[in-house]
């Protein structure tokens, strides 16, 4: 049994929080700039140029790349011989939520209770937590600050096994077609399908939190991510929705076992920053 601390977790995703906020991963910035040298609308470039001006600005500066530095996403895997001491689990990921985004000047945009009061928890807290037990001595944490511009635009469908991969198709270009320019294109777009409704949701989740240097692992599910990033790219909405062939970089999908009466589909879509950090400890 190997002992982590409460504290090491919270320091932790302290600075992931920041990392995540203020630095545009490399496999991004690469992206943008081979997005920028294809894309033939002006315009197009123009955004681009400047989307790529201000990654390198808020990088040596340590500043946010965008002032909606989201609701906190944490993924976290916990080897099963890891013994948490010194606090709980859940209160030490939240003192780092509320430390990260105190210390990183980082926008706190929660608000305790959703449709009356809607007052702000004033620190970022709690996070949207996501845990999961796995065999090994090592906490895995991947924080994934998600925007409102992106968020609002997701969907869930309830499609049945007969509408098939055609279905699937048409509810990732319908979601991204309905999107339009609030999720700040060039966008990535995580595809959940199977599970149950939750599920779905959840798989579109990791989706868009995986880099778009990946692929899924079965070639079928891999082939349909490219095309349908192919298909997306030819709506024609472009750069922050100025036109051009670059609406998204990446499509990725997460799948699972589903009820052989449905077929959930969930779009979840990050903006052009795909904001995500990650530690092993």
């Amino acid at each position: 049994m190997r002992e982590i601390s409460a504290e090491t977790i919270t320091n932790t995703i302290a600075r992931l929080a920041i990392e995540a906020c203020c630095i545009l991963p490399a496999t991004t910035y690469a992206a943008m700039a081979a997005a920028r040298a294809a894309e033939p609308s002006p315009a197009g470039r123009d955004a681009l140029d400047q989307l790529m001006q201000n990654a390198v600005i808020a990088r040596s500066s340590m500043s946010p790349i965008c002032q909606d530095t989201g609701l906190a996403v944490v993924f976290a895997e916990i080897g099963q011989d890891v013994h948490i001491v010194g606090g709980n689990f859940e209160d030490a990921v939240n003192r780092g939520i509320a430390k990260g985004y105190t210390e990183g000047y980082l926008r706190k945009s929660s608000v305790a209770e959703p449709l009356f009061e809607r007052k702000n928890t004033g620190d970022n807290t709690p996070a949207v937590l996501h845990v999961r037990m796995v065999p090994g001595d090592h906490i895995r944490l991947k924080l994934a600050p998600k925007g409102a511009g992106s968020e609002n635009k997701g969907a869930l469908y309830m499609l049945v096994p007969a509408d098939g991969i055609e279905g699937v198709k048409n509810a990732v270009l319908e979601t991204v077609r309905h999107a339009g320019a609030s999720p700040c294109p060039p966008m990535v777009v995580g595809v959940g399908i199977g599970g149950n409704m939750e599920k779905a949701c959840l798989c579109a989740k990791i989706a868009c939190a995986r880099g778009i240097d990946t692929h899924n692992q079965d070639k079928r599910y891999a082939d349909l991510e490219d095309e349908l990033l192919a298909l997306v790219n030819r709506l024609g909405t472009g750069p922050q929705g100025l036109g051009g062939k670059n609406t998204a970089f990446k499509v990725n999908i997460e799948f699972c076992p589903t009820h052989i009466a449905s077929l959930p589909v969930a779009v979840n879509i990050n903006c052009n920053a795909a904001r995500h950090a990650e530690a092993v400890i």
